[in-house]
């Protein structure tokens, strides 16, 4: 069970890391003189917070009455964020709007490809979650333990893939690629 705990403990971090990389790359964006509209600017600011907010709240409040509502609306905003980050690429593509930077595109396109993979591992571990539920009411069997491993196991190639993506966009941040 201690086991358990610290491994839902780690996962707390790349939630953190994920919820903010968006403000500080745009903010970073910003400063190296990607024009955004006030409206624009003010959205990417507040997003950081905000989402850091539903991630510490659905970390640490298992028991509230709420949880569920913000467990569907955390699932729903990860969608709607990767299909805007998906058209905004598009559309920076589209009009040019990104063409002394165009490897910020590379950049988007990745992290929307991170987020979906964090949504395939919360589909593929709900097995795992169940499993651990039983754990804590000292009511698991060899059944479920099965279904915990092969939930894992379900889960392995979206975290290589995570990793994977995490050393591309740090090559691309670095390198800054033109894409034209």
């Amino acid at each position: 069970m201690t086991a358990a705990k610290i491994m839902l403990g780690c996962d707390l971090v790349p939630k953190i890391c994920m919820s903010l990389i968006l403000t500080v790359g745009g903010i970073l964006a910003h400063y190296l003189g990607v024009q955004h509209a006030l409206w624009q600017l003010i959205g990417i600011i507040l997003l950081g917070p905000v989402w850091l907010t539903m991630v510490l709240v659905l970390h640490y409040r298992h028991n509230g009455s709420y949880i569920a509502l913000l467990t569907k609306i955390d699932y729903c905003f990860r969608w709607a964020m990767i299909a805007a980050l998906i058209a905004s690429s598009i559309y920076a593509y589209s009009t040019g709007h990104l063409v002394e930077n165009s490897w910020i595109i590379i950049k988007l396109l990745g992290f929307a490809c991170l987020i979906f993979c964090g949504l395939m591992i919360r589909v593929n571990l709900k097995p795992f979650s169940l499993g651990y539920a039983k754990i804590l009411q000292n009511t698991q069997d060899d059944a479920d333990n099965l279904n915990m491993l092969r939930s894992l196991n379900k889960v392995k190639p979206w975290v290589i893939t995570i990793w994977l993506l995490l050393i591309f966009e740090a090559y691309v941040g670095i390198a800054k690629p033109y894409v034209g």
